[in-house]
């Protein structure tokens, strides 16, 4: 049963030269002939690593601002800031709050006071970041800003979920009760 689908012999029954990568010898005219186009073949020089110039093996320049992601407490998503890497954590807060005013965000704030607002690592990170640390090595890209508590007996987000795990909750009582 013959194959269905269409052969690569001409009608002498040899294979189609141009499959092989040949030319027929009757398409050797000069119009037929196909050109290469010129290149540069020493374009990045010859493999040896000694013919290359000793600022090839430099290591590459560092970059000078980092894009960060900071997303506010409230806010549906987070806010880019391109900033230097010899910043501080306040500068971080700081110029967060200016996009995000410049920006119309919602809700809207009730201070840009760079010092009303501590920066975490995630909304489930309890520990603050301390104001004057350079961002270069705090290792993320990615914060979360939150209003400082407004209470004076509760200073950071551990002193909360500790008093809050100490309490006891008047509905674990009432569902006791109702389990009888």
């Amino acid at each position: 049963m013959p194959s269905p689908r269409p052969s690569r012999r001409d009608d002498k029954g040899k294979r189609a030269a141009s499959f092989h990568g040949r030319i027929p010898s009757d398409a050797r005219e000069p119009s037929a002939v196909l050109r290469r186009p010129k290149t540069q073949p020493e374009l990045f020089g010859s493999g040896r690593p000694e013919s290359r110039p000793a600022e090839e093996f430099q290591c590459p320049p560092r970059p000078t601002k980092l894009l960060l992601n900071v997303t506010v407490q409230r806010s549906l998503g987070p806010i880019h800031i391109i900033i230097s890497m010899d910043s501080t954590v306040q500068d971080l807060i700081a110029a967060t709050l200016r996009q995000y005013a410049k920006e119309g965000r919602r809700p809207i704030l009730s201070s840009t006071d760079a010092a009303a607002f501590d920066l975490h690592y995630s909304q489930f990170s309890l520990e603050r970041l301390n104001p004057e640390e350079k961002l270069i090595g705090l290792g993320s890209r990615n914060f979360f800003l939150c209003p400082k508590p407004l209470t004076a007996t509760a200073t950071t987000c551990s002193d909360e979920a500790e008093k809050a795990g100490t309490m006891t909750s008047p509905w674990f009582l009432k569902l006791m009760d109702f389990l009888r």
